[in-house]
């Protein structure tokens, strides 16, 4: 009985202790304006501590969310989110901006940022393609929506790059299958190859050698 008490005393001390510090805490930015806490944040961002920049913008997007300072602080979250290569949180705050501030003069650039967060994660071609195909749907989106900005012409050279590794990934599945000697599945992948993706001659007669393989691998094998 006399131990728990003396837990029970020892508890409440630290309780005590703990609301005391957070009653006294008082964080030093906040009697900044928001003005400041922009140039803050904006002078961290110039430093490259995106880290600390996204404090400062999160301070001035939380306390002053009607500033004119308040949208160049969401925007910058996102930008310093992607240079620190936290794509998943960037592609989530490109498209919240991009969802508040619909018509808004940075739109083009917010979807160019939300395809290169996908196009930043392409990896080997015997890997999961999702970010191929979501850099695809981005830069295709910008292209439609905004024709005449000059980031619509950048995104194509990322485009074609994104489709290659499509049509390498699906030419690698079937490589495997063809391997395992699973050829009626090797044949759907070639054949899905050399239909699709015929802008990628070298992969496409690839694959056109490869059906012709296939064809006789399993006319063989219904002979046996």
């Amino acid at each position: 009985m006399l131990n728990l008490l003396k837990k029970l005393v020892f508890l409440l001390m630290i309780f005590t202790c703990a609301s005391f510090i957070a009653c006294t805490y008082r964080d030093p930015d906040i009697d900044k304006p928001a003005h400041e806490l922009a140039k803050n944040g904006m002078d961290e961002f110039a430093e490259k501590d995106y880290g600390k920049s996204i404090v400062y913008f999160e301070k001035l997007r939380d306390w002053y969310p009607f500033s004119k300072f308040a949208i160049l602080a969401e925007l910058k979250i996102a930008d310093a989110h992607y240079k620190l290569r936290e794509y998943d949180d960037a592609i989530f705050a490109y498209e919240e901006f991009e969802s508040l501030h619909p018509n808004n003069e940075a739109i083009p650039y917010v979807i160019h940022q939300i395809g290169n967060s996908y196009f930043e994660q392409l990896d080997t071609i015997d890997r999961d393609q999702t970010p191929a195909l979501k850099a695809i749907e981005a830069y295709e989106r910008l292209i439609k929506n905004h024709p005449d900005d000059p980031l619509s012409k950048d995104v194509l050279g990322k485009i074609r790059i994104c489709q290659k590794s499509l049509a390498e990934n699906q030419f690698y599945i079937g490589k495997f299958y063809y391997r395992t000697k699973h050829y009626k599945s090797a044949l759907v992948r070639f054949q899905s190859v050399a239909a699709t993706w015929s802008e990628f001659p070298e992969i496409q007669a690839k694959a056109l050698a490869l059906i012709k393989l296939c064809e006789a691998a399993m006319m063989k094998k219904d002979q046996n």
